[in-house]
């Protein structure tokens, strides 16, 4: 005997989440499906950084400040901890200088909310990063740090609370037909929509959907400390020049060119590995450190030793942290589609592939959702 509800979403990360919330707000029945008893991949693996400032202007800077006020959202019903602490880009070069002063000058054009912190205002604000060499930084109030896997974990019984979304975690989706489910546990399940949010699983659901896509896997490498003594809290979130290299925000930047052409010529080995150093602090007092960029078949079960140093060297010029002590380290594989911002396929009627927000479910994941069901609902 089948179950039968409107939409069934396969996958219990942050994309699948965010297709359960956006659908069942707009009163449509859901089933939520995760192989895992909680969801243990990209979602968990991550900063917490809900990160308007690094999403290119127009559109997608737009979905990263809707996605942000879903985040708000979740807090203030009790269901995520949350730090709308906002972000500082740190500059210690002439040529980063020159590509935060561009971006702050445009600010208005291309429609963010940003300014210039002097070195003394850096200072005052914000007393453990380095200043010795320091010229200033780009300050943003946009940013949010959440907790990932605090949030992976609560966000599902507040969808079943809230909403009565049926959660069948622990059960595998194994086949999709003509709006037919059938999981591992031999049940049968039918739904008008169905949404497939698979991560990095690109051979159980549709693989005929991913084999021309382009998407590739990129790896990333993390760490994160003991909790901070005395309750010491950095009060923001923490990025250097080579995160201006990194994001689209910049790109417009004219001066951008003549810093990353710097950073090949004298960071090759950072260029190499994709790194730019990141620094994020959570509620247990945790600061989240990363990250690294490894693609395709350069990625491997095996993490570099020599890619952590790279990242706590340059961490060690940004910011005095009153402990280093690291408890512990890990990877994440995320999928990335060269192109698009987020891949969607429909290989049957109705049946949809969502994956790949590159890196920014966190930021992008509940505006793109937004986005979809405005269309599917109507």
């Amino acid at each position: 005997m089948s179950q039968a509800v409107d939409v069934i979403v396969v996958g219990g990360g942050i994309v699948g989440l965010a297709n359960a919330w956006s659908a069942a707000k707009r009163g449509l029945s859901v089933a939520l499906f995760e192989r895992d008893r909680i969801a243990q991949s990209a979602s968990v693996r991550n900063f917490g950084m809900v990160w308007p400032i690094g999403q290119p202007p127009g559109e997608m800077h737009q979905r990263a400040k809707q996605s942000r006020a879903c985040w708000q959202e979740l807090v203030d019903a009790n269901v995520v901890w949350a730090d709308p602490c906002g972000s500082l880009h740190l500059s210690y070069k002439p040529d980063e200088m020159a590509v935060i002063s561009e971006f702050v000058d445009r600010r208005v054009e291309l429609g963010f909310e940003c300014e210039l912190l002097s070195v003394g205002e850096i200072r005052q604000h914000y007393p453990s990063i380095n200043s010795r060499g320091l010229l200033g930084g780009l300050w943003s109030p946009s940013e949010m740090c959440v907790d990932p896997r605090a949030a992976i974990a609560s966000i599902p019984k507040f969808l079943h609370e809230r909403y009565n979304v049926q959660l069948r975690f622990g059960v595998a989706v194994r086949d999709v037909d003509a709006g037919n489910v059938k999981t591992s546990t031999g049940e049968t399940w039918t739904a008008k929509r169905i949404v497939v949010c698979s991560g990095v699983d690109f051979q159980t659901l549709f693989p005929e959907a991913f084999v021309h896509s382009g998407i590739r896997k990129c790896k990333l490498q993390m760490m994160r400390t003991a909790p901070q003594p005395n309750g010491f809290r950095v009060g923001t979130m923490l990025a250097g020049g080579l995160t201006l290299c990194h994001y689209k925000a910049f790109e417009k930047c004219k001066s951008l060119p003549a810093l990353k052409q710097r950073f090949d010529a004298e960071m090759s080995e950072y260029v190499k590995y994709g790194i730019h150093v990141m620094l994020s602090q959570n509620g247990n007092n945790e600061c989240v450190i990363g990250d690294s960029h490894e693609y395709d078949e350069d990625i491997t079960p095996f993490d570099k030793r020599a890619i952590d140093e790279m990242i706590m060297s340059y961490l060690g010029e940004m910011v005095n942290l009153p402990s280093m002590e690291i408890q512990e380290r890990w990877h994440g594989i995320y999928a990335k589609h060269p192109k698009l911002s987020l891949f969607t396929a429909e290989p049957q009627p109705n049946a949809h592939v969502v994956v790949a927000p590159g890196g920014a479910g966190m930021t992008m994941s509940f505006g793109f959702a937004e986005g979809m069901w405005d269309k599917w609902a109507n």
